[in-house]
């Protein structure tokens, strides 16, 4: 377990695999372990596939800057905010750090945009991602077009990461996750420093049946970062390329940090359409296991600049 009272929504990394429960709470979201039953694809499902694959216009991509920034939580200084009874020893100790020039998408990857990439690959989207669509198309009625502007949901570390190279880009690291989300100023949430507000994020949803509460991957205009990004708080957590490293704070590099070489779990951050406000922190950490899909959790991808 990891030795702080603060971590009530991590993962215990050393419990025993008899306490490893079918579904792990982090980042104030549930994610599932894959069902291991495939389904076929239902005939009425194709009609739809193209029609919201045909809706997904790329997200702009906007430049982050090179500098410093400070990564991390100062938990002196942050127990100001009502926010930071949550905060986490892994986000700890806050650190300066240089991040050289990049670019990141301005949204997250839209449930068209990447049901397109599987029609260019002729693969057939995960059982949990057609069950999804198929509930939301005939339960619920969702339009095609609505379905495109989702955020991608069910995929998991590998899935996201090859989907960003095959659009020429790559995973963020960690360090250029926080930085495009919080600032050269450290901001407690990508807005600033003032409390999560539904105009601000989408949070704090609830569906007994797990059904993904989310909004459209191109709003949240009012919440965005100093950099322009949308959703860097709230609606789908995202992951990143760096192992989950509990002590890596303390021994990362200065410049451009890569994250820890292995690792058990995956980095997984921003929080989702189901996380308690003060999950949606801009130095909140999460993890959970590469091969792991949720129906909280998409992407987001990022470029390197050259000097």
């Amino acid at each position: 377990m990891i030795p702080s009272r603060h971590l009530p929504a991590h993962i215990p990394f050393d419990a025993p695999a008899t306490y490893r429960l079918p579904l792990v709470l982090l980042l104030g979201v549930i994610l599932f372990v894959p069902s291991t039953a495939l389904s076929d694809m239902k005939p009425e499902l194709l009609r739809h596939l193209p029609s919201i694959a045909e809706s997904a216009p790329a997200p702009p991509m906007l430049q982050v800057p090179e500098g410093w920034f400070l990564m991390g939580t100062n938990q002196t200084t942050e127990l100001l905010f009502e926010s930071n009874s949550h905060y986490d020893d892994t986000e700890q100790p806050q650190r300066r750090v240089w991040l050289d020039r990049y670019e990141m998408d301005r949204d997250e990857v839209s449930l068209g945009q990447y049901l397109a990439y599987l029609q260019r690959q002729q693969r057939t989207p995960s059982p949990e991602l057609q069950r999804l669509i198929w509930h939301m198309v005939s339960v619920h009625a969702v339009s095609d077009e609505t379905l495109a502007r989702w955020p991608a949901l069910y995929l998991t570390w590998a899935e996201a990461s090859q989907f960003c190279l095959a659009q020429g880009k790559r995973l963020p690291t960690e360090a250029e996750w926080e930085k495009a989300a919080r600032g050269s100023e450290a901001n407690l949430f990508p807005w600033g420093h003032t409390m999560p507000e539904p105009n601000l994020a989408m949070f704090g949803q609830y569906h007994v049946h797990e059904i993904p509460i989310v909004a459209p991957v191109e709003s949240g205009e009012q919440g965005r970062s100093p950099y322009g990004m949308h959703h860097m708080a709230g609606n789908a957590a995202e992951w990143v390329q760096d192992w989950f490293g509990i002590d890596y704070y303390k021994v990362m590099p200065e410049r451009n940090p890569p994250g820890p070489n292995t690792g058990r779990y995956k980095v997984v951050r921003g929080g989702s359409w189901k996380s308690a406000p003060a999950l949606l922190r801009t130095a909140t950490r999460g993890g959970a296991l590469p091969d792991q899909r949720s129906a909280t959790v998409g992407v987001r991808c990022a470029r390197s600049l050259t000097q």
